[in-house]
């Protein structure tokens, strides 16, 4: 896709997106996780490092990226976004005499020349510039002009790919707000690329960054999505809080609590049913034969002895630790699926898309 730096690749940008793709999946996502194990670092200092290294690895590989992009048309020329055809008349007539060839003793002086002169022609034709503004140099290249309803399917060609990436790496309960994150921030980088590029209109401030096209603002927000992306993978899994596996845990401690007061009790009924069998039930049946007390009686009459109450308390003890085990069982641990099917199919599918819509 032709509206974006790091949108679909095309042609041979496929391997270099791939590889950074892979770069930030395999490389500083695992680091992440390394510096965000539980007991390395206090839970604070482990967030802050982890969010200052992130931030300095994607800050040298997009620093890295511009850098070998070199300056654009407008850094080139040394003019700006607001200039007029007349300064950049003269600011090319300036350039010229001091990099032609015949007084320019560097070995690329025809080539830096020869880019200073595109640079020119470029920005003195307001279609070309208006091209250009927008799709880089890539659209002028290809002869590329705005349209509506090819820049929607693009649109949605990329974000579509990318959702279905973040949805793929961000599946499990663990990643569950890490997802919410990576979608907010893909939906309010649509937000912003729909406005620059539907608007026409640069939203930075030509006082702040006078030479700063819409196309590098898209390209920037591609560029250092990945580098979000991973970072929500890591923060989200790390500030995760299991509440399902705590309550099992609790109601395990529970189920083991009451078998433990269901031995107690039952090594006490055993001991007063010996205490009874020694003679005290044998004279309480004594006295109540010789008072004439009907042997049903006497049965109603033991009912409140130490031994029926120890037998009530421990079949409601039975009956709680039954339900203990039901909610136990209903809180099984989450099963841990393989993605690998997911994960290759995700790469099979970015190959497709790019070659389908480059």
């Amino acid at each position: 896709m032709s509206s974006g730096g790091e949108s679909l690749p095309k042609g041979g940008d496929d391997l270099s997106a791939l590889t950074g793709f892979f770069f930030y999946a395999f490389i500083v996502h695992p680091a992440t996780a390394w510096i965000l194990r539980p007991g390395r670092f206090p839970r604070k200092k482990a967030i802050m490092y982890a969010i200052g290294f992130l931030a300095t690895l994607a800050a040298i590989k997009t620093g890295g990226e511009i850098f070998e992009m070199g300056p654009n048309h407008y850094k080139r020329l040394g003019v700006t976004r607001d200039s007029n055809p007349l300064e950049i008349k003269r600011a090319y007539k300036k350039l010229s005499l001091s990099l032609h060839p015949d007084k320019n003793p560097s070995p690329d002086a025809a080539d830096e020349f020869h880019a200073v002169k595109s640079a020119y022609e470029i920005l003195m034709d307001l279609e070309f510039r208006d091209v250009y503004n927008k799709f880089g140099e890539d659209g002028i290249k290809t002869n590329k002009r705005y349209d509506e309803t090819t820049y929607l399917i693009e649109l949605g060609v990329y974000y579509v790919t990318w959702g279905v990436m973040s949805y793929v790496l961000t599946l499990g309960k663990k990643s569950g707000e890490a997802r919410q994150w990576v979608f907010t921030g893909l939906i309010v980088m649509l937000v912003i690329e729909m406005a620059i590029m539907m608007t026409g209109t640069n939203p930075l401030p030509s006082s702040v960054f006078p030479q700063t096209t819409e196309y590098e603002i898209v390209w920037l927000l591609h560029a250092l999505f990945p580098a979000f992306m991973n970072g929500c993978r890591s923060m989200g899994t790390y500030l995760f809080i299991d509440l399902d596996d705590q309550t099992r845990q609790l109601l395990l401690a529970l189920q083991e609590q009451n078998k433990d007061i269901l031995l107690v009790m039952r090594d006490v009924q055993i001991g007063v049913q010996n205490i009874q069998a020694n003679g005290i039930s044998s004279g309480n049946r004594l006295a109540n034969s010789t008072a004439g007390i009907p042997a049903t009686q006497d049965v109603m009459m033991q009912r409140p002895t130490p031994t029926g109450k120890l037998k009530e308390l421990q079949d409601r003890l039975q009956t709680s630790n039954a339900n203990v085990a039901k909610a136990v069982q209903s809180l099984k641990p989450e099963e841990k699926k393989s993605s690998s099917f997911g994960f290759y199919a995700m790469i099979i599918g970015y190959f497709a898309f790019s070659y389908l819509f480059k």
